[in-house]
């Protein structure tokens, strides 16, 4: 019996980043020897167990059969007489199929200490194809690694295509859809999960709504890069970069554009109306994917008011209430802060805008403040009951945004 560390504990050390979890891998063991020890039993699919004292994750060594369609469609296998190079043969890409022993000597069977240096993701083996989530996850990874100069393999990116084009990616539950992009909308470039989807032709397929904006003009005077697809890409690094890790906000600036798919040919490059339109591409992504309540909630708000927020220094006072009351502002501040790290990032997700002020986010943050410091104990004190309440309290903090400074638009 002996245990191995492997997957991302070995690749991030070897790339000089800090190491989050640590999980292992245990060759010559069987189930009841692992409980002997007093690890805890926590796989349902395959035997997975917890380390008494550490409770870090001690898999045993498996390899896996492709028996149906989509991520479920496999049959596990785990003996003593697994090999540790058979466990890794399973993964999905070669700089996450590195082992290390208890002496600190790696096994790469697979040369993915060779892909990490020349900073590429590349598949393990041809049976790569047989798991959908893989090429998710492959989008993720570029997503979490392209800062660091990481691009697909050409193979790798062929049988990606071929996946896509023999329908395994139409498998995908929504759930994993969801999570993989979940966590790709939080890692520090975005815009390269979309790219690798599209360069797949997985994004027409799992976000058609997003795949319609690539190609569709915006006027160059607003957006020098024109493209609307990559308008987006740039929103979403800059969301990325305004707020790192932010899943909710990455989403947000995912969805903040796509009404301009559906504007007429007639009208382009202009976009009249888009942040109305994008609200039922919206709806049908959320739906699909299962998203979120919050995180679907919050997207349409800023796919409906985020013109509203850039044109923030000019609107009236009155009109500036109804905005942080349609937002919910006054009770939670926090979601004022996401939409506008989403506005700001839109603004300066613009070829050669990045370093743009957003003087209209330090504007509406100190709107909403003003108006919370209007309560109602003063007009109770007044003798205002009821209704009367509600429309004085809305008078003052009308009056109380009036009385700000106006900083000037950049």
């Amino acid at each position: 019996m002996r245990s191995y560390l492997v997957g991302g504990a070995v690749r991030d050390r070897l790339l000089g980043r800090p190491v989050t979890d640590h999980d292992h891998v245990v060759v010559g063991a069987t189930p009841e020897q692992m409980l002997a020890l007093g690890y805890r039993p926590v796989g349902k699919d395959f035997p997975v167990f917890l380390h008494p004292q550490t409770a870090e994750e001690y898999a045993l060594a498996r390899t896996e059969r492709k028996t149906g369609r989509g991520y479920h469609g496999f049959a596990f296998h785990a003996d003593p007489g697994v090999t540790l190079e058979q466990d890794l043969a399973r993964r999905d890409l070669t700089i996450n199929a590195i082992a290390q022993d208890e002496d600190g000597a790696l096994v790469d069977p697979f040369d993915g200490r060779r892909d990490l240096e020349q900073r590429v993701l590349r598949h393990v083996s041809p049976a790569f194809v047989e798991d959908p989530v893989r090429l998710l996850r492959v989008a993720r990874f570029a997503a979490r690694f392209a800062p660091l100069g990481f691009t697909v393999a050409a193979d790798t990116m062929a049988l990606m295509r071929h996946m896509v084009a023999e329908g395994e990616v139409d498998h995908l539950v929504p759930e994993r859809v969801w999570a993989e992009t979940r966590r790709a909308l939080a890692e520090p470039q975005p815009s390269a999960f979309l790219r690798v989807l599209r360069e797949a032709g997985a994004l027409a397929v799992l976000f058609p709504e997003v795949d319609a904006l690539y190609g569709v003009p915006q006027r160059a005077e607003y957006h020098p890069e024109v493209d609307t697809g990559v308008h987006l890409e740039l929103v979403l690094d800059m969301t990325a970069r305004l707020a790192p890790g932010d899943d909710l906000a990455g989403f947000c600036a995912l969805c903040h554009d796509l009404g301009k798919a559906r504007t007429p040919a007639g009208v382009l490059p202009g976009h009249i109306g888009h942040e109305h339109a994008g609200v039922a591409p919206l709806r049908e992504l959320a739906a699909r994917l299962k998203v979120p309540a919050e995180h679907a909630a919050l997207a349409e708000l800023v796919c409906r008011e985020h013109l509203n927020a850039h044109r923030a220094l000019e609107l009236k006072p009155a009109t500036v209430l109804r905005l942080l009351t349609r937002l919910d502002a006054l009770r939670r501040p926090r979601r004022l802060d996401t939409f506008l790290v989403v506005c700001e990032a839109d603004q300066r997700g613009r070829l050669g805008r990045s370093e743009a002020a957003y003087p209209q986010a330090t504007f509406l943050r100190a709107a909403r403040e003003a108006a919370a410091q209007v309560d109602a104990t003063a007009f109770l004190a007044r003798g205002l009951a009821g209704p009367d309440i509600g429309a004085a309290m809305e008078r003052a903090r009308i009056a109380a945004i009036a009385a700000l400074p106006r900083p000037t638009a950049a």
